[in-house]
């Protein structure tokens, strides 16, 4: 595959994306960033809370635990909703099985990735070592996330039909920015070192889909992996190692290997001015981010039309090209494959039936929906089929779904939904965020500590110390 070197606008030579990418991570300060990217940062944060403290209750969050004591081994770094601290690898690798473990955590749909959950896990990890405060620390998120998602933009969908999970492939990019961030910060050559520990983390990358077709638990640690692998590069290169400040871009570098074709203008171009974390959607349910449109369009027609579940004989969603295949796999093996799966996810919503505006599926739904014989029924009726209206919608933000149940008596309910709620043009207001976290994280804290938590989320710019944050996620005691 030939390479095309970046161009700039005015028809010289750009500055390499590597290099440019870390030029940008190295200048960038909190108080440079629009106020609403700081405010969404600061709603991403609680999302992120709130998704860890349901992913830390899960079995494989408890192998995790497990595996991290064996390893053994304190230091200054946080886990959420545990007594003790770790180093900040360990701690990245655990916060991030928390948060990216169930399927519910933000995505960026266009890149196919989860940016949050390694981006969070990586930059509280490096801030408790460094002792960071919130200017620092919103800088680095925000470059973390402009890193990750840029750069898996670049690359797809090539790198997606070869296989590969950017998640896992390109999230160590997004941790070793925001950790490099911290590290390197206000000290000589920092944009090299950060550049240096880019080149580090992409020997570490790794992640691949077959869970879609054979299921596994694989998949509950691809963010984890990567936000430990990104931490990890960051206290190498300061301890000296170094990798190709090149690597993205470079022959025998990152592009090269893992897809077939690479557009990189969409890393560099309005980096610092045009954020596309902005693109991030928040979601409502515990399934891909591109099958949830259509979740939501079943659980409307249910409830508007009172759709009793016995009396479904047939369910066509229209889709778009893009996710036929992977994402519209019946009868799946397992619960992590059953949340990727287009037709067993319709066909839970309907079997649950009529539900209140807000409801959200949960993993312990998709547990229970596996030996359950009306969505095995439902399951059985669903087809999806490319919709040309659904495919001119599709966006890099956000996949529409045009849904239509037909009942036994003939009758049809049809319903189009353009984006689902928590993407871009349909956000959770800041009222939802806040709202979602306190119902969360009211098993685990004391209101007061919720009300703290929220605080510092809608200033996370202004704290003073990090630490102040992290000491009240360690600090899991409910009561009034």
């Amino acid at each position: 595959m030939t390479m095309p070197a970046p161009i700039a606008p005015d028809g010289g030579a750009a500055t390499a994306p590597t290099l440019a990418l870390a030029q940008f991570a190295a200048s960038l300060t909190g108080q440079a960033l629009p106020s609403d990217i700081k405010a969404k940062l600061g709603e991403l944060l609680l999302d992120y809370v709130r998704v860890a403290s349901i992913g830390a209750g899960m079995s494989w969050s408890a192998w995790a635990d497990s595996y991290m004591a064996d390893l053994g081994g304190q230091g200054r770094a946080a886990v959420l909703f545990r007594p003790h601290r770790r180093d900040a690898v360990r701690a990245a690798f655990l916060n991030a099985t928390y948060a990216g473990s169930i399927d519910a955590d933000d995505t960026h749909v266009g890149s196919m990735l989860h940016p949050g959950s390694i981006v969070f896990s990586a930059a509280l990890a490096l801030a408790d070592e460094i002792d960071a405060d919130g200017q620092a620390f919103v800088a680095a998120v925000a470059a973390g996330y402009e890193t990750m998602i840029r750069i898996a933009l670049a690359i797809q969908p090539s790198h997606f039909q070869r296989g590969f999970q950017s998640t896992a492939t390109c999230g160590g990019f997004g941790a070793a920015v925001a950790a490099a961030r911290l590290a390197f910060h206000g000290t000589a050559a920092a944009d090299h070192k950060i550049a240096s520990t880019i080149g580090l983390v992409a020997s570490f990358s790794g992640g691949l889909t077959r869970f879609y077709f054979s299921g596994s638990t694989v998949k509950r640690i691809h963010a984890a992996r990567a936000a430990e692998n990104g931490v990890a590069a960051t206290l190498l290169a300061r301890h000296g190692f170094a990798g190709p400040e090149d690597i993205i871009e470079g022959a025998n570098g990152f592009a090269c290997a893992y897809a077939d074709s690479v557009d990189f203008k969409r890393i560099t171009q309005d980096l610092g001015t045009d954020y596309v974390l902005r693109e991030v959607t928040v979601k409502g349910h515990a399934c891909s981010a591109r099958v949830q449109a259509a979740v939501e369009g079943i659980f409307a027609l249910c409830r508007t039309h009172h759709i009793d579940p016995d009396r479904i004989a047939d369910i066509l969603i229209g889709i778009p090209t893009v996710i036929r295949g992977r994402l519209t796999i019946p009868q799946p093996i397992d619960v992590q494959a059953a949340q990727m799966s287009l037709p067993h996810s319709a066909a839970l919503a309907a079997a649950i039936g009529p539900v209140d505006d807000g409801f959200a599926l949960s993993v312990a739904d998709y547990e229970r929906s596996l030996g359950d014989p009306r969505v095995k029924r439902i399951e059985k009726l669903v087809r999806c089929e490319v919709h040309s209206q659904v495919e001119a919608a599709t966006t890099a933000a956000a996949v529409p779904a045009r849904v239509t149940i037909t009942l036994t008596d003939g009758s049809k309910h049809s319903v189009f939904v353009p984006a689902p709620k928590g993407s871009p043009s349909r956000p959770f207001s800041h009222d939802d965020h806040v709202a979602r976290f306190r119902r969360e994280l009211a098993n685990r804290f004391t209101a007061h500590a919720c009300d703290q938590i929220v605080e510092i989320a809608e200033n996370l710019a202004d704290l003073d110390k990090v630490r102040r944050l992290t000491d009240l996620l360690t600090v899991a005691v409910a009561g009034p």
